[in-house]
């Protein structure tokens, strides 16, 4: 593994790897410089390329590359599976198959069972994250969760307390301004949700997505949960020199170019 990406601390089991990777250790030109795993972005589709053998490389898995849409759809893998599946979360049972999620700025979430028996990994922006309760979407943590205990095998009547959970890097709590209307999804979920939104003024908030990813998960009965608690050095806006950042590169105030890179969290059966 480079010596600049994450590896996750947290007590999974000896077959259970995981990795998050930064922007060191590639091949691109700026501004995705230098890992870039987007061939959605602009980068040149030989960096991409170039970067993704890097990666399997580092990991002796195959890493599954898939089209995320912010949405709630699970995709099981195998290893005939295709990079390009429509879906926001994936999970496996089979060795050497690496659920993955692209990022710069949305939460990856990591998840396997003390058993070792699968694993899993989601994409949780905020819509994902909260769902919509009008239309009995419980968002996309309770979907990934469903069907990673589905393939897990679990039998027992409370398969949650032996499930164990990463966070990584995503926007901090005092990089996501969000409006009312996204303070207001999630409290239609959980009455509580407003505990995890600062009022900034204008109807404006600061919202805690690290805090609120907990939360789904502790309603789901996931007590292990382990990385991101929402501290500076978890920003991805806030830290240039590790982590590509959407918000901060390709907004008003950006690098330039109105475009950034993407990072991505894995996680496999060795």
């Amino acid at each position: 593994m480079h010596k600049d990406w994450l590896i996750p601390d947290w007590p999974a089991p000896s077959n259970v790897r995981a990795v998050f990777t930064t922007r060191h250790g590639g091949v691109s030109n700026m501004p995705y410089d230098s890992m870039n795993l987007g061939d959605h972005v602009g980068d040149a589709p030989e960096h991409v390329a170039a970067n993704r053998a890097l990666l399997q490389d580092a990991t002796g898995a195959r890493a599954v590359f898939l089209k995320q849409v912010h949405g709630n759809e699970v995709l099981a893998l195998d290893a005939a599976t295709p990079d390009g599946g429509q879906a926001d979360a994936c999970v496996t049972a089979q060795r050497h198959v690496a659920c993955t999620i692209m990022v710069a700025d949305c939460l990856p979430v990591l998840l396997t069972n003390e058993d070792g028996t699968a694993v899993a990994a989601a994409h949780a922006g905020w819509r994902g994250l909260a769902g919509d309760a009008s239309q009995g979407h419980k968002g996309i943590l309770a979907s990934f969760y469903e069907s990673f205990s589905a393939v897990a095998g679990v039998q027992s009547s409370q398969p949650a307390i032996k499930t164990i959970a990463w966070l990584g890097p995503c926007i901090g709590p005092s990089a996501f301004e969000v409006g009312a209307e996204v303070k207001a999804a999630f409290e239609a979920g959980h009455a509580d949700a407003g505990r995890f939104f600062v009022a900034k003024g204008g109807s404006k908030y600061f919202a805690d997505l690290p805090g609120l990813a907990r939360m789904r998960l502790q309603a789901l009965g996931i007590t292990q949960v382990y990385g991101n608690d929402g501290s500076a050095p978890w920003c991805t806006v806030s830290n240039f020199s590790n982590f590509f950042s959407h918000r901060r590169d390709a907004g008003p105030a950006g690098n330039g170019f109105g475009t950034t890179g993407r990072m991505a969290a894995c996680i496999w059966l060795a």
